[in-house]
């Protein structure tokens, strides 16, 4: 999973980090709110935390402001020292996913992490060898697509690419959140490697109206798939 980590403070972003990266998520760290809003704006995350108490814009107002702009939004855990039940009711109703208190351990922290990204975004059943979007069937057991009546062979990493999109459609993903999850950030990746798969899977999936599917370049940014309506628009 991809983290932004918001904090004044060197020392927590350190902290944070850290702990991230040992469980095997991928952290970038702001230290402004206006780090991480522009970052939150042109990149893709799945999980922001947030401090309460920085300079200029304070977390709260980062909350309502990410809900507000970001489509979809990112689940977003506040990081404080406050511990009053006040303080606490006010950042959920603000927006914020849960509320971490500064300092707690490093489990606590993992265990609160992990318990936002499974309320927010479900994972399909492990034992579930097929997904099915529309008139496509993916198959996990064999890297292929049933289409209709025909079966296309993808490569694992076409597959994985594919069913990225197909998971959650009309959202964009940043390139380099693309890379990092499904290349891990490989320093010596050629810059045409996912042009190159974004190009073989709208070819062989024969993405368009008449399939009801359509993968969006978004320039600057990265890629959506987004779905047509009845009338094909």
């Amino acid at each position: 999973m991809r983290v932004a980590v918001a904090d004044d403070e060197e020392a927590v972003r350190s902290y944070l980090s850290s702990i991230l990266t040992g469980a095997g998520h991928s952290c970038t760290t702001f230290r402004t709110a206006r780090e991480v809003m522009n970052a939150l704006q042109r990149d893709t995350f799945d999980l922001a935390i947030i401090d309460w108490i920085m300079p200029g814009t304070d977390g709260l107002e980062i909350v309502q402001w990410a809900r507000a702009t970001l489509s979809p939004c990112p689940p977003i855990i506040m990081l404080t020292g406050r511990s009053d039940n006040e303080d606490i009711a006010r950042a959920l109703n603000s927006g914020a996913d849960d509320y971490i208190v500064k300092p707690s351990a490093a489990n606590v922290i993992l265990a609160r992490i992990d318990a936002v990204l499974r309320r927010s975004a479900p994972q399909p059943e492990p034992q579930a060898r097929t997904e099915e979007f529309g008139p496509y069937r993916f198959d996990r057991m064999t890297n292929s697509v049933l289409l209709g009546e025909e079966e296309i062979a993808l490569t694992s990493r076409e597959f994985a690419l594919a069913l990225l999109f197909f998971r959650s459609p009309n959202r964009a993903f940043s390139r380099a959140y693309i890379l990092e999850t499904l290349w891990h950030s490989v320093p010596d990746l050629p810059t045409r490697t996912l042009d190159m798969h974004i190009s073989r899977i709208r070819s062989k999936l024969r993405l368009g109206p008449e399939n009801g599917y359509r993968l969006q370049t978004i320039f600057g940014h990265g890629y959506r798939l987004e779905l047509f309506d009845e009338d094909g628009r």
